[in-house]
């Protein structure tokens, strides 16, 4: 087993780290969704779309997207377009769970919803709209995935959020309900629902930074571990699947020995992917030992 304290995470900043790429990537967010100009926002949806993707949050997709390319020798720059298309997809999936027919929320973050501020039917179609800007934004600009390499990502990215990935997984979440009584379908569960999106992290962010498709597949890997991990980790801290919790706690520590291994193989390059997987034991742990890490 490889310790959870990694020597990546003795030696490695990681707020630091974080706290520069959001900056980078809620600039980027910011510049691929403008304010609408006057008379050119049919129902509002532009703004509404500014309002879903950029009232906050962690970034998580595209830090992961960032720390992957990174890794094998690219620039933050490059891992922008998928990284920003990643959130977008993501901010969508929030839109659309808010809704009422999904799970009735009110306020997101401190604000209303989007369907509380917007409108329901608005709701619906910024979710949409969000959907189909990720994609433009994947392959769109200077920067980024390389031409030769396009059907590639986006073909991943529609596995991942589609029904095999993010979409499959909120349906299977709303057959079996909460409670789950084994681990192997929660696991199920969060490795389509929360681990697509983090699965196409790794892999569009190898893409992004030039890497051959063997060392994205195992980036691609490294993400659907962590993501797991990640949902795990927030069931603890919510207090979800009690009954798993001791079996889940488990299981975090596995996927993280995991995603270290993989780090492993980048050196020095990978010790934002390794104190990333450090991150999420200690979020874990903390959660366990009851502290509140809102």
């Amino acid at each position: 087993m490889i310790s959870n304290q990694s020597e990546a995470m003795t030696t490695f900043d990681l707020d630091a780290y974080f706290a520069e790429r959001q900056a980078a990537v809620n600039d980027a967010l910011a510049a691929a969704l403008p304010e609408p100009a006057p008379r050119q926002d049919p129902g509002r949806l532009r703004e509404a779309m500014r309002y879903g993707v950029l009232l906050g949050g962690k970034r998580m997709r595209p830090l992961l997207t960032i720390a992957a390319c990174e890794a094998v020798g690219g620039q933050v720059s490059d891992a922008l377009p998928a990284g920003c298309a990643l959130e977008m997809i993501h901010a969508y999936s929030l839109v659309h769970d808010d809704l009422p027919a999904m799970d009735n929320d009110i306020e997101r973050r401190g604000k209303p919803t989007v369907h509380v501020e917007f409108g329901e039917g608005n709701a619906i179609l910024v979710g949409d709209a969000l959907l189909t800007e990720a994609f433009r934004v994947l392959v769109s600009g200077e920067r980024g995935i390389p031409r030769a390499l396009v059907a590639h990502a986006v073909t991943m990215l529609a596995r991942h959020a589609g029904i095999d990935g993010m979409v499959g997984g909120q349906g299977l979440d709303l057959q079996v309900g909460q409670d789950i009584p084994a681990l192997d379908l929660l696991e199920q569960v969060h490795a389509l629902k929360t681990g697509g999106l983090f699965a196409a992290a790794g892999g569009l962010g190898a893409l992004s930074g030039g890497a051959n498709l063997d060392v994205v597949a195992k980036l691609e890997r490294y993400g659907l571990a962590f993501g797991v991990a990640f949902q795990h980790a927030d069931d603890i801290l919510d207090n979800d699947q009690p009954a798993l919790r001791d079996a889940a706690a488990v299981r975090i520590r596995e996927l993280t020995d995991e995603c270290r291994e993989i780090a492993s193989a980048f050196a020095a390059a990978g010790r934002p992917l390794a104190a990333i997987a450090d991150w999420i034991d200690q979020r874990a742990a903390r959660a366990r030992a009851g502290e509140d890490l809102a």
